[in-house]
């Protein structure tokens, strides 16, 4: 006899239990994405700081063809590990291919490469050369829009124009 008020008992609160599960799961997922997104619009906020006479600066390495790939050799040793080695961001960092990014100008990259966003975890390279900080913003643009967001950045990216292979 209390194996069957016990199978009721369980019966009963079986339905309760999955459907709070489930609204826990939901929320976890909301929360990390909010996570996410939050990040990519703290960091990518950093743009509008940036000194207009920073921003309208030149890439002098533009129209150098070895540029790209330099810089994509100085990506993986400095920057990969916070924003992945495609660049598509990840816990710590934004997704790089992101319009936002790739629409910035060469000026804008550079001077947030030199000056970081400390306080959001991104660091100082002025130490790095000028020209090496070039070849990184010079791959950066070389890389195609991804039209996800950050939080989506675990997916293959949907790719559009010329870029570097990796």
């Amino acid at each position: 006899m209390n194996s069957g008020i016990c199978l009721r008992a369980t019966r009963r609160l079986a339905l309760p239990l999955a459907t709070a599960g489930c609204y826990i799961l939901l929320a976890h997922a909301t929360d990390t994405a909010d996570a996410h997104d939050h990040l990519r619009h703290d960091h990518l906020a950093e743009f509008a700081k940036v000194p207009e006479k920073a921003r309208t600066r030149g890439n002098p390495l533009q129209a150098d063809p070895d540029a790209p790939l330099a810089g994509q050799k100085l990506f993986a040793q400095h920057c990969a590990q916070c924003h992945g080695i495609r660049a598509e961001g990840g816990p710590k960092a934004p997704n790089l291919r992101v319009k936002d990014v790739q629409t910035a100008t060469p000026g804008t990259l550079f001077w947030i490469l030199t000056n970081g966003v400390v306080r959001r975890g991104m660091p100082v390279w002025s130490k790095l050369p000028e020209p090496q900080r070039w070849q990184i913003v010079t791959f950066l643009q070389s890389l195609p829009t991804t039209v996800r967001t950050t939080a989506d950045s675990q997916a293959e990216p949907k790719e559009s124009g010329s870029h570097v292979e990796h």
